[in-house]
């Protein structure tokens, strides 16, 4: 039986639309300018095709299937970006991929980023597709952020664990919940001592349910805990990953630390919590969605909710071809 060309691992030729948004992604990195232009890979692709499109522009490459890997190392022009692999939501792996660049000092703090990326199934026999555009200004919510931090923030969490509330963390803040901001705060590891210094604000949603289905890794935990989110107080998650209680008031003494003008209270408790243990403090700004990593009293992560995507479909692109005069914008 004869094998797919996904199957088998062969590049396919570009299509139409992908070269077209390689060539949108390049004028807007020209005209910005932005740093690198980031592909999610979905599967194989024509990468000497892809490099013409993009000649003299940074490209990092975030495959989702780890045999595409290897081709992407046989480029030289191109930056692998290798993250867990698996079916992870295109935006959970957007995120990944952007704080693996700055983990490795691929991407400085500050960077400008085009992301091209499938947000619209096509099937498995198109896999190079891409018809998403988005730009991601890194700028403030990465300022603070080195290689050295964040493994000095895995020495007390588990890269894995931080790495998912994180993520969680900033789809709250990007989505909110049925049409409605959400704010909430969750405070990851040293659980014993954070339980001791917070109090039951209502019921623990958690109670009675074993671990595995209360580990954020989980898809449907996840869900469960974006409602959970909308009620008050703190969640707190073990440095396992797994969620230990919800609608906690922390209780930490607010000292040693100088808080930036402009926050509240949410996160002066997480300042506070993240001050008086060894726990990370993640917290969700309801009016921004701003997504601000909190260790010893300090902000040392602080990230900007997504914004909306620029899909672009067929007619767009044949819009473009009819009129090449026509701004992109």
């Amino acid at each position: 039986m004869a094998l797919s060309k996904l199957e088998s691992g062969e590049q396919m030729p570009l299509g139409m639309e992908t070269i077209k948004l390689l060539q949108a992604a390049r004028k807007m990195v020209q005209t910005i300018p932005a740093d690198a232009v980031l592909i999610m890979a979905d599967g194989p692709m024509d990468w000497d095709s892809v490099l013409k499109e993009l000649s003299g522009i940074k490209i990092l490459v975030a495959p989702k299937q780890q045999s595409d890997s290897i081709r992407v190392k046989e480029h030289p022009d191109l930056t692998l970006l290798e993250i867990e692999s698996g079916p992870t939501p295109t935006q959970e792996r957007m995120s990944l991929a952007l704080l693996e660049a700055v983990r490795s000092e691929k991407l400085r703090q500050g960077a400008g980023v085009v992301v091209l990326y499938n947000g619209i199934e096509v099937g498995e026999e198109k896999p190079d597709v891409l018809d998403t555009l988005s730009l991601i200004h890194l700028g403030e919510h990465l300022e603070k952020l080195s290689a050295k931090d964040l493994r000095r923030l895995d020495t007390q969490v588990p890269l894995e664990t931080l790495r998912a509330v994180v993520d969680l963390a900033t789809e709250i803040g990007q989505e909110g919940r049925e049409g409605q901001p959400v704010g909430t705060m969750f405070v990851v590891g040293d659980t014993r001592k954070v339980m001791n210094l917070s109090r039951p604000m209502n019921f623990n949603p958690f109670r009675g349910y074993c671990d595995p289905e209360r580990d954020i890794r989980d898809p449907a935990v996840r869900e469960q805990i974006k409602d959970i989110a909308k009620l008050e107080g703190a969640i707190i998650i073990r440095r396992d990953g797994v969620a230990e209680a919800a609608c906690m008031r922390i209780e930490a003494p607010y000292t040693g630390f100088t808080l930036s003008m402009g926050l509240g209270t949410r996160h002066a408790a997480a300042a506070a919590i993240s001050k008086s243990t060894k726990a990370i403090a993640v917290t969700v700004s309801q009016s921004s969605g701003t997504v601000r990593v909190f260790q010893n009293g300090e902000v040392m992560l602080h990230i900007e909710a997504f914004a909306r995507p620029m899909t672009w479909g067929k007619f767009r692109m044949d819009a473009l071809e009819d009129n090449p005069t026509q701004p992109i914008i």
